[in-house]
């Protein structure tokens, strides 16, 4: 689609694995052409990457779902006329983003002061783990050790459970978006000014940001957020606020008043509690709550709850949900052909502009797969 906000835009990535190819992926949604730089031979070490032990044409699955849309080109920057090159891809590009370790572009000679010699008007994005200073600067930037290290893992699970972590890449896909948020608002200055500029992100701010309400909390009043012996949903949240079994499945219960609980479900001990002690007895009102609403099904609870207007809702495993209406009006899901027809289903871009959701079945490409084209471009460049 010509009239994508992006289209006309050239992004080189030489991000690998999911936070920067992630921020790619919108990007080539919205419009821009991403080329991948890849190393000959091995590409992203996420094509290595498996699910599941789940492959398709070769590479992983993961690889296909955040490099769709996308270009590949591969080029050995160790040799003279690979990096000659990059620099006059460089030159052409709008946006270059990368997601190595502090270091890694600069002794490739492809750090940011070595690119905006070449190019003044180029953003350059650059994710790290842990920022470029410091004493973690160089400890390796993956998600399960940043929300270990940045408390996130303290903030899921009751009480007495070990430190627990979210069930998928919290922190590579905040840092991602954040990226591409700052990038938009770079291209936004350099419209305005004609200069390009520096982007960095690392994944450790992003998960800071994402607990702003904890961290906030704590530095006020000095105490450690308490996650809830049982049923706990958020540790800075009365109850009833978490997701309760019932007979026959769960459902999920938010910011609701005591007392009008209590009197929607008809538990006469609960009705004992007023909103004023919510917080001050969250366990005790969580686990006589938990033990009435086990004694019916969760269609019975919902009813009584939707008919009062209280925030609750089913509790729905993938299964349920893509069967559900509601999931089938967004028409989240996006098909995608590889280069030797295997058919894949994956997400499409959440963003819609002008009122039209944005699909793209340019499948993720093969390693290399572009280098015939854009080495034509290169050549017709310089005549």
């Amino acid at each position: 689609m010509n009239n994508l906000p992006l289209h006309g835009l050239t992004i080189l990535e030489f991000s690998q694995y999911l936070s920067g190819p992630s921020a790619g992926l919108r990007l080539a949604d919205l419009g821009a052409r991403v080329i991948k730089i890849e190393r000959p031979d091995t590409g992203d070490a996420c094509r290595r990457l498996s699910i599941k032990n789940l492959w398709v044409d070769g590479d992983s699955l993961l690889f296909h779902t955040i490099n769709r849309n996308k270009e590949s080109f591969t080029a050995d920057l160790k040799s003279p006329e690979g990096l000659q090159n990059i620099q006059r891809l460089i030159a052409r590009a709008d946006v270059l983003t990368h997601n190595f370790r502090p270091g890694v572009m600069e002794s490739a000679g492809l750090g940011y002061e070595e690119v905006k010699a070449i190019n003044p008007k180029l953003i350059y994005g650059a994710i790290s783990g842990y920022g470029k200073e410091g004493p973690w600067k160089d400890r390796p930037g993956q998600d399960l050790l940043l929300q270990s290290m940045s408390g996130l893992a303290y903030t899921t699970g009751n009480e007495k459970d070990n430190p627990m972590p979210f069930g998928l890449s919290i922190a590579d896909s905040l840092c991602g978006a954040q990226l591409v948020q700052g990038i938009l608002a770079a291209l936004v200055r350099r419209q305005r000014t004609g200069t390009g500029g520096l982007v960095e992100i690392s994944m450790m701010e992003s998960l800071l940001d994402f607990q702003f309400e904890f961290l906030t909390t704590y530095h006020s009043s000095g105490q450690l957020p308490l996650r809830s012996r049982n049923n706990n949903g958020n540790p800075l949240l009365s109850a009833p606020y978490g997701i309760y079994a019932t007979a026959d499945g769960h459902i999920a219960i938010a910011m609701v008043n005591i007392p009008q609980l209590a009197q929607a479900i008809g538990s006469k001990d609960l009705a004992a509690y007023g909103q004023d002690q919510a917080f001050s007895h969250r366990d005790e009102i969580k686990a006589l709550l938990a033990r009435h609403l086990a004694e019916k099904p969760a269609g019975h609870w919902l009813q009584l709850l939707h008919a009062e207007d209280m925030w609750a809702m089913e509790v729905l495993d993938w299964r349920t949900l893509t069967s559900s209406e509601g999931y089938k009006v967004l028409e989240m899901e996006q098909p995608v052909t590889t280069a030797r027809g295997k058919r894949v289903i994956t997400t499409r871009c959440p963003i819609r502009i002008d009122g039209e959701r944005l699909f793209s079945e340019k499948a993720a490409p093969s390693l290399g797969q572009d280098n015939v084209t854009i080495e034509l471009e290169l050549k017709q460049w310089t005549s």
